[in-house]
């Protein structure tokens, strides 16, 4: 099991800059959310701030088809260079998964779902397109505003391509997230 790590901002009704919380919701409705635990790089932004000039930095930095995911393989790496150190999600990710996350325990870690990004690892389907009501309905999402199963995941990722070939946000990659218990979270 390949794991990658990443740091996100917390967006809830008590950490937002960019969009008004109760907005969010209204615009998404997904009315569900008690926190939006994304991948999405806009509504969860990415906390890292790598050294692009330090080749041992490009060392910890993952990339797929020349595209850097916002996801690192060094939990270590990622603590030191968030720029936050409370108060944010410490994930622990995996990309394609092939097999159910659900059942894999990770010490200090909590499995919350699958979220379905693009293929630039940017934007999620799930919560910030506007909706796929053809493919799925913001009422299938989780409180995290994630997928609960593999299988329904690998499914409306199938079935939103097949629905929105020439929809560059529909044709993206699975990818199952577990976050800190401990790091980053309230006290």
């Amino acid at each position: 099991m390949n794991l990658l790590f990443a740091a996100r901002g917390k967006y809830d009704e008590n950490n937002y800059e960019k969009f008004s919380w109760e907005k969010y919701k209204n615009w998404s409705k997904i009315f569900q959310l008690d926190e939006l635990v994304s991948l999405d790089a806009m509504l969860n932004e990415d906390l890292v701030e790598p050294n692009y000039d330090n080749e041992e930095d490009w060392k910890s930095i993952h990339i797929v088809d020349l595209v850097q995911t916002g996801f690192y393989n060094n939990i270590d790496y990622v603590i030191s260079k968030s720029s936050k150190k409370e108060k944010f999600n410490l994930l622990a990710v995996l990309v394609e998964p092939e097999y159910e996350c659900s059942y894999i325990i990770l010490e200090e870690y909590e499995f919350i779902g699958y979220d379905l990004l693009d293929q630039d690892f940017s934007i999620s389907a799930l919560t910030n397109c506007g909706g796929f009501d053809e493919t799925f309905l913001p009422s299938e999402l989780n409180n995290k505003g994630l997928l609960n199963s593999l299988d329904k995941s690998k499914d409306i990722q199938k079935r939103l391509f097949e629905n929105n070939p020439e929809e560059h946000h529909a044709d993206t990659n699975v990818i199952a997230v577990w976050r800190h218990l401990k790091i980053g979270r309230e006290k």
